[in-house]
């Protein structure tokens, strides 16, 4: 079996008004230590990173396995992009956000296992914490049961033909597929979810950013 990741990076950053992939945590920007996560596992030969050449080039020591291709208008069209870029051998594809620089490579080498058994497989967490509906105004209505609740994560690693496949049954500039898993959903098929051992929080606000350990 031959396994490549795509880094998804193209997205604007629009909620926090600011580049949070350009964002600086220990000397160097989000996006590199996401990246690095992937690109430093001998299990992995490619990494393509879906973003634009200003990005790619913070990227430059990372070594000869990262390739660069433009994204989409949607995220759909950007991981369909870097799914076109992969090497013919590729048997197997781990999909990560860049703005998840925790990412362990325990837990990547974990996805990749439950991957190449059932051919769909992501890092992902049980929801713990009580959960309540409420109303456009924030007035509590009902409990909502966290039983067999997850909260996703990526990366999210599926057999290429697999995830091709559903990809192309997405229509070009779909906002509604906000992960693979959701992309797969529509082939009618399940992904395994395997639980992070480890921290592996998506940058969103400053926030987060704030909350990211210093060593």
């Amino acid at each position: 079996m031959s396994h490549a990741a795509i880094i998804v990076a193209s997205g604007s950053s629009r909620r926090m008004g600011f580049d949070k992939l350009a964002a600086e945590w220990k000397g160097r920007p989000v996006l590199w230590h996401s990246v690095r996560a992937l690109s430093q596992l001998q299990e992995i030969s490619q990494v393509v990173v879906v973003t634009p050449e200003e990005r790619f080039s913070w990227l430059t020591d990372l070594g000869e396995k990262l390739t660069r291709v433009d994204g989409g208008s949607e995220r759909p069209d950007s991981v369909y992009a870097g799914l076109q870029a992969l090497h013919p051998e590729i048997t197997h594809v781990a999909i990560h956000d860049g703005a998840r620089p925790l990412v362990a490579g325990s837990d990547i080498l974990a996805a990749f296992s439950a991957a190449e058994t059932t051919g769909a497989a992501s890092l992902a967490r049980p929801v713990t914490e009580t959960l309540k509906r409420a109303t456009s105004d924030g007035l509590t209505i009902e409990s909502v049961s966290r039983d067999d609740l997850w909260i996703m994560e990526t990366p999210q690693i599926f057999s290429k033909e697999l995830i091709l496949s559903a990809y192309e049954s997405v229509p070009r500039g779909d906002a509604s597929i906000t992960d693979e898993v959701s992309a797969l959903q529509l082939l009618g098929k399940g992904t395994q979810l395997v639980s992070s051992q480890y921290p592996n929080p998506k940058i969103t606000f400053q926030a987060d950013l704030d909350q990211l350990p210093e060593e």
